[in-house]
């Protein structure tokens, strides 16, 4: 058993490792791209944390087009990953920045983000930082971004008087269409810009009509609003309608303008991973700017990149479950190892298999009813102590869960299990004071030693450990420390009630080797929020509208921010499951997820 755990320790390493040489080598385009992690005080005084991405074309003799590229909100720099991959391939010199209050960022005061003093949230000072570097042609300077990463570009543009700033792309958030007299305007003057208007944007691109509702999103290149962007300003009213994915000219003070909208068929967040929005994007701004070396749009390699990220995840959980098991061979933790592995349960008969079925049931159904009716209250409710509104609302929603599983396991047991022979103490559930001691102190060990594996990524190779925003494994800088143990109870309650629900009532001769019933937990803590994500985007799909929307329930935010818990709430089901076969230990498992889903959360989010 020994030499299995060291194997599977060894490989989930290598995993790990093969993940972060893969991911750079893609980052670098096979060295050909010099890249630099920077915190700059910038010209509003505070520190930004940024990615410089230098082709090796870029020089004093020959300088370069650059872009700066900014995420949206509750994101980091390294969700732009898919644009500054392939801009810095064609040649620009790219600078990727998590907005002030995201990454590693400073934390600024809320609600001062978009004052003049704060530069478009450190956007323009990014670009102010990139106009002085010697391989970079001032007179060429692109911005683009994401939802508020778009805002920051828009806004960039209008600070912009020392006219830096030739070209922008904002991609899901809207324009500027009217001036302060509510009159059409177009505020870019003869600079190019285009916008990534997606049919299914779950915030912007509705437009008032006349009748007190909003038009859809998916037409938003029929509005008045668009119409008038493609028209530079005009009126459009008695105008022909123009179309996406056209570029239309004009001449401006002298100079070549453009305006294009592309209209793709897709959610807000899923520009952050389309092939057809980087193709766009890269093809926008070769026009705009001139790519050095002009590669096709469907030419894409950060693909390659979101794999290879991927595989990090994995090799990330299989180092957490194979050290855990590891650990609990050594002398010190040596009283935490079971005996033998651990068989699952009989299967449920009669009244048993009543109470099985039935936890589920109700478990879905709460899970699914709490989240979208928890969050006016958390909106109301949040306390200054806890100053990230994002992790304040997914703790509670995350806690009440917990509370409720406890709820539910408790009458499980007082009404059936104890009657039919159920021990709790067989299961793992009472252990010595000193088991219990020495089981915080291992979860931490082995989630302190995932982490610095990450830490260790990111110094060699600057990559991380994620799928898109469904699991971001990054590492971060010590001013998050706080914010984790804030919130880290929140999690704790629930992924530990999670791992005594997988492991001591649920863990039954359901398939071989009582895999069945994991699979069978995996889906079921994964039910309600996935529901909750068909019924908001089926009604978006169906009639143009979210169900937020139409209802008044929640916020539109509230289906984003389902993704990453979809996925880690099955990990955490099979991570604690792995590990309880090994040590009989229900809580061992259930603290380290716990652990590291509150990191992932506060770590990856906005910080007021």
């Amino acid at each position: 058993m020994k030499r299995k755990i060291r194997w599977f320790l060894a490989i989930s390493l290598l995993v790990c490792l093969i993940s972060s040489l893969g991911a750079s080598l893609v980052q670098t385009n096979g060295g050909k791209i010099d890249y630099h992690d920077i915190t700059m005080v910038t010209a509003s005084g505070h520190e930004l944390d940024a990615m410089l991405l230098v082709p090796e074309t870029a020089t004093a003799d020959a300088p370069a087009p650059a872009i700066v590229v900014s995420h949206g909100w509750y994101n980091n720099r390294e969700m732009q990953d898919l644009n500054y991959v392939e801009y810095a391939r064609r040649g620009y010199v790219v600078m990727a920045i998590s907005m002030y209050g995201h990454g590693d960022s400073e934390v600024i005061e809320a609600g001062t983000w978009w004052d003049d003093e704060n530069n478009g949230n450190g956007m323009y000072d990014a670009v102010k930082y990139v106009a002085q570097l010697p391989f970079v042609n001032k007179d060429a300077i692109g911005v683009t971004g994401h939802s508020n990463g778009g805002l920051a570009s828009r806004e960039s543009m209008l600070q912009d008087e020392e006219g830096l700033i030739s070209a922008a792309l904002i991609v899901s958030n809207d324009s500027v269409y009217f001036d302060e007299a509510g009159e059409y305007a177009n505020p870019f003057g003869s600079r190019d810009v285009g916008v990534v208007a997606c049919q299914y944007d779950e915030f912007f691109h509705r437009v008032p009509q006349e009748d007190g509702t909003v038009s859809a999103p998916r037409d938003y290149i029929d509005q008045v609003t668009a119409q008038s962007f493609l028209y530079f300003g005009e009126d459009p009213t008695g105008l022909d309608k123009r179309e996406s994915y056209t570029y239309y000219h004009e001449t401006i003070d002298g100079e070549d303008a453009i305006r294009v909208i592309f209209n793709p068929d897709m959610t807000h967040p899923w520009a952050h991973f389309s092939k057809s929005v980087v193709s766009n994007s890269v093809e926008f701004f070769d026009q705009a700017l001139g790519a050095p070396t002009p590669l096709e749009g469907t030419n894409q390699i950060w693909q390659l990149k979101a794999a290879f990220n991927a595989l990090g995840v994995v090799g990330f959980f299989a180092f957490l479950t194979s050290l855990a098991v590891a650990l609990t061979q050594t002398s010190y933790f040596g009283v935490l190892a079971a005996e033998s592995s651990v068989e699952p349960y009989a299967a449920p008969t009669g009244k048993g298999r009543l109470w099985y079925w039935g936890s589920y049931i109700v478990f879905v159904i709460f899970s699914m009813l709490s989240y979208p009716l928890l969050y006016k209250w958390t909106s109301l409710n949040r306390p200054e102590f806890f100053n990230q509104p994002s992790s304040w609302y997914i703790g509670i929603w995350t806690l009440v869960c917990g509370l409720f599983t406890l709820i539910v396991l408790v009458v499980n047991y007082r009404i059936y299990g104890k009657k039919h022979g159920m021990v709790l103490g067989d299961r793992g559930v009472w252990m010595p004071m000193r088991n219990l001691w020495r089981t915080i102190v291992l979860a931490v060990v082995v989630v302190c030693a995932g982490f610095g594996l990450v830490m260790l990524s990111d110094y060699l190779f600057l990559t991380d450990y994620r799928l898109w925003c469904y699991a971001t494994i990054r590492a971060f800088a010590p001013h998050h420390i706080p914010a984790i143990l804030k919130y880290m109870g929140f999690w704790l309650v629930y992924y530990i009630m999670l791992s005594v629900s997988t492991n001591v009532f649920n863990f039954v001769n359901y398939g071989k080797k009582g895999w069945g019933s994991v699979l069978i937990q995996m889906a079921a803590v994964a039910m309600g929020p996935a529901i909750m994500l068909l019924v908001q985007y089926g009604t978006f799909r169906s009639t143009g509208h979210m169900w937020t929307e139409i209802s008044g329930i929640g916020s539109s935010i509230i289906g984003i921010w389902l993704y990453p818990i979809i996925v880690m709430l099955p990990i955490a089901a099979l991570v604690s499951n792995l590990i309880y076969r090994r040590t009989k230990n229900p809580y061992l498992g259930g603290i380290i997820m716990g652990l590291v889903a509150c990191i992932m959360t506060t770590t990856n989010t906005l910080t007021y």
